[in-house]
């Protein structure tokens, strides 16, 4: 691996440049990443350039100021069907019936390099419009905040999912709710995030569920993070055992550690029948991750990130040290980014469960998860 890539994967700033490792050289292929109601497709630029764009019939030609190395190929992705790179000249043909792209470019910042991103609106009839459509209304569209002072272009961005929500309120206690605690905790988080820059997504903003099916639910969580401007998946939860457990524990996707206890995937994937089919479907999935390079770059930065998540956390509040794991929970197979799953206390007990009910507890776990993901972030 050579130095410059070797940087970029240690920041760890972006899963696009992931794609490095298997591309090598062939730094003109586009990432394809399908969201509600478009296709995004990302080429990485030498740096930061004009781009001019006109779409004529079923293309889009888009002209750059610096040359990209030639290729070209087939797009699996609505809307669009394939690409082709020559010199200075993107060209993406368009799905019959679509006419319309938003384009623009993105400056290198943060780790990341200067981008080309094409926007092509997923449907026919969106396509009429140029500019992406807007979220369908169900399930919910992810809550997006960014400080206005600053453009969007020059900031990483992060997922936080409040677990449960709706109707599923998680592991419930005569102290707490599961849903209440990941809800404040997350939105304290996000509040100190983009005090320094950070944007953020909340794949919930209030007491709701995004899809009555479990599987759906979780999946939409997780997909959030992979539109390829993702640094960073974390979903909160709160646990639940004997009245004795205490302490925190943080989470990357894996296998079980020997002698591990699966219950609590089971039960923060759904519980029930739909929790072991999910968990032993996660657990399947991370087996044969075993060999691919880059899924095993993803889990490396997840385990730094829940390292630094749980030492954070321990650090500031005292609380039990239970270590960093890893299990076959679902809302962190699926994202294409660093992504961990962060157990703040048991609602369960009598020592921890007061605390969490405490609005001054929640904003040190928040604080703390703020500082974790600022340091991970390599971002002040």
């Amino acid at each position: 691996m050579n130095n410059a890539v070797r940087t970029v994967l240690t920041r760890a700033l972006s899963p696009l440049l992931l794609g490095s490792l298997l591309l090598g050289t062939a730094a003109a292929a586009p990432r394809v990443g399908q969201h509600d109601g478009y296709t995004r497709l990302v080429f990485n630029l030498p740096a930061t350039t004009t781009a001019s764009s006109r779409v004529t019939g079923q293309s889009v030609t888009v002209t750059l100021g610096a040359p990209l190395k030639a290729e070209q190929g087939p797009l699996s992705a609505s809307g669009v069907t394939a690409y082709a790179v020559a010199g200075r000249t993107v060209t993406v043909t368009l799905a019959k019936g679509h006419g319309s792209a938003k384009v623009s470019v993105l400056p290198a910042a943060s780790g990341q390099p200067a981008r080309l991103v094409i926007d092509v609106p997923s449907s026919v009839a969106a396509s009429a419009v140029p500019a992406r459509p807007a979220a369908a209304p169900t399930p919910p569209p992810a809550v997006v905040t960014r400080p206005a002072s600053t453009a969007a272009a020059n900031r990483p961005r992060i997922v936080l999912d409040a677990g449960h929500g709706g109707i599923d309120p998680g592991a419930v206690s005569r102290w707490v709710k599961e849903e209440d605690v990941t809800l404040d905790v997350a939105l304290r988080t996000r509040a100190e995030l983009l005090q320094h820059g950070v944007d953020v997504i909340l794949t919930r903003s209030r007491d709701q569920h995004l899809s009555a099916d479990k599987r759906r639910d979780l999946a939409a969580r997780s997909n959030m993070a992979n539109n390829g401007v993702v640094s960073a998946f974390v979903s909160i939860h709160v646990n639940s055992a004997g009245p004795g457990a205490q302490g925190i524990e943080t989470y990357y996707f894996g296998q079980p550690l020997a002698g591990g206890n699966r219950s609590l995937a089971v039960l923060e994937n759904g519980g029930g029948s739909v929790g072991e089919e999910l968990t032993r479907q996660a657990a399947g999935t991370a087996q044969k991750e075993l060999g691919d390079i880059l899924a095993q770059a993803k889990i490396s930065f997840s385990r730094q990130l829940a390292q630094k998540v749980q030492s954070r956390l321990i650090a500031a509040t005292g609380a039990v040290n239970r270590g960093v794991q890893t299990d076959a929970f679902y809302v962190i197979k699926n994202p294409t980014t660093p992504a961990i799953l962060v157990e703040v206390g048991f609602g369960s007990s009598p020592v921890e469960g007061p605390k969490l009910a405490s609005a001054a507890y929640r904003e040190r776990l928040a604080q703390a998860l703020a500082a974790a993901i600022l340091d991970f972030l390599n971002t002040k």
